[in-house]
């Protein structure tokens, strides 16, 4: 997995969203041992108690479970993963909507930019 952080954010909060996007994309696949904290904070470069925080954070989500001296699971609960995804393509969405309103297109012109294809459009977008 290729780590990116964010200076603006806590590099926890964007290990979880990172990890979260990478289970509910299926990169991660259910019941899948996850790396330990040492190896995974080696890997984003980032101290181990940073990976430990991010690790509670999604074990209290329900996406990761801890097996004593075992090590961490992704979930085999395909609702909460399920829940997840759906949760983070609302997202993806909503931001969607919000930056085409901030162009000015109307709800028409972004149904058109989803489902047609850039031939049938031919530029028919107003001011486009």
């Amino acid at each position: 997995m290729t780590w990116s952080f964010k200076a603006e954010m806590p590099i926890y909060t964007q290990l979880v969203d990172q990890i979260k996007r990478a289970i509910a994309a299926g990169a991660m696949a259910p019941g899948q041992r996850m790396a330990s904290v040492r190896d995974l904070a080696l890997e984003a470069g980032v101290n181990p108690n940073t990976v430990q925080r991010a690790f509670q954070q999604l074990e209290h989500e329900g996406l990761v479970y801890a097996q004593r001296g075992n090590g961490r699971y992704v979930t085999e609960d395909v609702t909460v993963i399920g829940e997840v995804r759906r949760a983070l393509a609302l997202e993806q969405a909503r931001q969607f909507r919000a930056a085409m309103e901030a162009l000015g297109c109307s709800d028409g012109e972004i149904k058109k930019l989803l489902f047609g294809s850039e031939e049938e459009d031919n530029g028919k977008l107003s001011g486009m």
